[in-house]
């Protein structure tokens, strides 16, 4: 039971971590996606520029 207890606590940090990061990871890719599309958007809608001769 102790060693039970042990390998719990060593491997339990480490998943906790890992799965908080993804999470916070997973927020910053949805922002950085949204603000992509917006600047699409931006762009596509701009009104082009004749070149000058």
């Amino acid at each position: 039971m102790d060693e039970m207890l042990k390998m719990i606590a060593n491997l339990g940090f480490p998943i906790a971590v890992a799965v908080w990061l993804l999470v916070r990871i997973e927020r910053r890719m949805e922002a950085l996606t949204s603000a992509i599309c917006d600047l699409r958007e931006a762009i596509v809608t701009m009104p082009r520029q004749k070149p000058e001769v």
